[in-house]
């Protein structure tokens, strides 16, 4: 099995494979590699008679048997001929496929890409691809780890523009928080953030994420929790009132995002350094937002932030319909403001 970075390196430098068997959770690395070896392996002139692309739904009777017969067609440019399956999640019958494995035409790169999940791996043409072709599993990325991934990939989107722009730090945590681990959602409102940029405009800011994505800079839930560190009480209903009807804000989303920052502000609370870079390392945060963390510990002791986190789990199963028979949304928001603050 070989992670993306390895296929994507090995196709750059013209190091292709027989077979490309690209599967799992999360669809964008999927698609990462299949649209680059449709786009960038052969040139136009031999697109028309040497690439081929069949989608599973397509296939008759759902066997792979027609993708494997043109597969096994010699290219008829004399170089390299590519035969892409999408969506072969739907595909029941792969027989052709396992005695294709046996002897792939070599001047063949046969690409299936299989999503939303992987093969059975007990499989004879799994264990077959996995020995003579390219076998990726891309899994769905951890919901702490996206916050980073923005991050990072925004600044890789900036330097490949070469142009001298700053990120808000506050940027990834709103996409993330609003997108989730929907990679291809990100990217796609990532290329909307650069687009909609002025001309002038050297910082990536929540103000033109709203402007471009359509989230709020003033309704989300760092602005909460903002307005909970400094005692806002009529901030942080406003907020929740604007949650309560809104269905892009799910209860359970918000409360986890914020049930993690007082999980985090008691490790906080027990640090026997709160120097920026350790207590950012220690809580596996940016060092720019330890200063939140700091002046929450000031308004909360380590005994109330112990109650707070109580809350929040009573809170939440009663968001889930747990020993509450009929208080809404907004109620309960309420509820957990006035304890978190009194």
């Amino acid at each position: 099995m070989m992670t993306f970075e390895q296929i994507e390196k090995n196709l750059q430098t013209g190091k292709f494979a027989p077979i490309y068997l690209l599967c799992g959770d999360e669809p964008y690395y999927i698609d990462r590699v299949a649209d680059y070896i449709e786009n960038n392996v052969l040139d136009e002139a031999a697109k028309a008679f040497d690439l081929t692309v069949v989608y599973g739904r397509d296939l008759p009777g759902a066997d792979i048997a027609n993708a494997v017969g043109a597969a096994r067609g010699f290219a008829m440019m004399g170089g390299l001929k590519i035969v892409i399956v999408k969506e072969a999640q739907t595909i029941k019958k792969w027989e052709a496929l396992s005695l294709y494995l046996d002897n792939p035409q070599p001047s063949t790169i046969f690409v299936i890409c299989y999503k939303y999940g992987t093969p059975d791996k007990r499989t004879v043409w799994w264990k077959k691809a996995d020995k003579v072709g390219v076998v990726m599993v891309s899994e769905k990325l951890r919901d702490y780890k996206v916050e980073e991934w923005i991050r990072s990939y925004l600044a890789q989107r900036i330097k490949e523009a070469g142009e001298d722009i700053t990120i808000d730090p506050v940027v990834p945590k709103l996409l993330s928080d609003a997108l989730g681990a929907d990679l291809s959602a990100v990217v796609s409102a990532v290329d909307k953030l650069l687009l909609g940029r002025q001309e002038n405009q050297k910082q990536i800011d929540a103000r033109l994420v709203e402007r471009n994505i359509g989230i709020s800079k003033d309704y989300n839930v760092f602005e909460l929790q903002d307005a909970l560190v400094k005692g806002d009480v009529v901030k942080a209903n406003r907020i929740t009132q604007y949650f309560a009807s809104s269905k892009d804000h799910p209860m359970q989303k918000e409360l986890g995002i914020l049930y993690n920052f007082f999980a985090n502000l008691m490790l906080y609370h027990y640090l026997d350094d709160r120097n920026e870079r350790v207590a950012a390392v220690a809580l596996g945060i940016n060092p720019y937002f330890v200063k939140d963390y700091a002046a929450a510990a000031r308004r909360f002791s380590a005994g109330k932030t112990f109650k707070i986190i109580g809350y929040f789990r009573d809170i939440d199963a009663r968001s889930k319909g747990i020993n509450n028979p009929s208080a809404k949304d907004e109620d309960l928001w309420k509820e957990l403001i006035y304890k978190i603050l009194h």
